[in-house]
């Protein structure tokens, strides 16, 4: 949640996206059973995806929570396999909660008695309130650093914890970042008493990831035709603060091997910390362009998003949809072609890839 295209993204069952009959069937069951009973979208969404899973039984079910995790319709599983938490980082403030521990004490609320709790990288604020939780559930903790480390050497990426070092290639998907998350996903499964994962599996499951709208490179399609001739055209649908972090980190990264001159097209939510993010891109991007979002009653003003910019020290203008910003991008005839960041939220990458013809599948 959200999906970027079409609903059925948010159901994978053996490796392929829910057909349209199995899901309508599913959520007419589900609507049958609770009758009158008051109940929200994302409830009605869960009650439709534990169906599905319990009729397509999996050798393990990767579940994520919704919204922060504690009060999330998800968090109903009393004894899973192990509980994972990725960086924690302020959004959804309006949910969550306006500090680091704060969010963090919803997102420990999936931790569960006795199974083990696998922390990604932690800012010490946020950890403190996670190793709280775990200790009073007695549930063994595993975080990033301590228990495992992970990193890059020769462009692939070399994992170790105390059962031995794993030489592995490197993330499929672009950023420094992958690699942080590679290791929590290596170890959340090394964690996994039943589980006993050959090495072949890994490497095979580096080099064939895929994360739509993360750092992902737009080859073809109806809108990167647009885009001047030789361009990289990038689509990542961050929208926080640390998130602009990352992404921006992995835009250094790729300045460093191969020069080119940086334009991004960002649209956002009028709830998201727009300066935070693009604070990140002061001194990198040579110019932003303000997108407004056709279907996000609360999109900001593809203006705001200009203004924005320019108090962050970036040159800015406004456009009416990416089509038009990057029709606008082939004027500037730059040299060499530019890469162009399309991002800012989850919502805008979706209408891109819709647009483009090359939706997730």
């Amino acid at each position: 949640s959200p999906h970027l295209v079409r609903f059925n993204e948010r159901f994978r069952l053996g490796g392929r996206l829910v057909d349209d009959a199995t899901l309508a069937d599913a959520l007419a069951g589900c609507e049958t059973v609770n009758g009158d009973q008051p109940i929200t979208v994302f409830e009605m969404t869960t009650a439709a995806g534990f169906l599905l899973f319990s009729e397509h039984p999996a050798d393990v079910l990767l579940l994520e929570v919704g919204l922060g995790g504690r009060l999330d319709a998800t968090n109903v599983i009393d004894d899973p396999l192990a509980s994972v938490i990725t960086p924690v980082s302020l959004d959804h403030l309006e949910f969550l909660g306006d500090t680091l521990a704060l969010i963090a004490g919803e997102k420990a609320g999936i931790i569960k008695r006795g199974a083990p709790a696998v922390i990604g990288p932690q800012p010490s604020e946020a950890l403190a309130v996670i190793e709280r939780a775990a200790e009073r559930l007695r549930a063994p903790l595993c975080v990033a650093g301590q228990h495992w480390t992970v990193g890059q050497e020769h462009g692939r990426l070399v994992f170790q914890d105390e059962a031995g070092l794993l030489d592995l290639p490197a993330p499929r998907l672009g950023g420094r970042h992958q690699f942080e998350n590679a290791g929590l996903a290596i170890w959340a499964l090394r964690a996994c008493d039943a589980w006993r994962i050959p090495v072949e599996a890994y490497e095979a499951g580096l080099g064939a990831v895929e994360w739509p709208a993360r750092m992902q490179r737009l080859a073809t399609g109806d809108l990167v035709a647009l885009a001047p001739p030789g361009s990289e055209v990038w689509l990542d649908g961050g929208h926080n603060a640390a998130a602009g972090h990352v992404i921006a980190a992995a835009l250094a990264d790729l300045e460093e091997r191969v020069p080119r001159p940086l334009l991004m097209i960002v649209g956002m939510l009028e709830t998201k910390d727009l300066e935070g993010f693009l604070g990140n891109f002061a001194g990198l991007a040579r110019r932003v362009i303000g997108v407004g979002m056709t279907q996000q009653e609360h999109a900001r003003p593809a203006s705001a998003i200009a203004d924005a910019a320019l108090r962050c020290g970036i040159p800015s203008e406004a456009r009416t949809s990416v089509a038009d910003a990057l029709a606008r991008i082939a004027q500037f005839g730059l040299e060499p072609a530019p890469r162009i960041l399309i991002t800012g939220s989850l919502y805008l990458a979706g209408e891109v890839l819709a647009a483009n013809g090359t939706p997730p599948a």
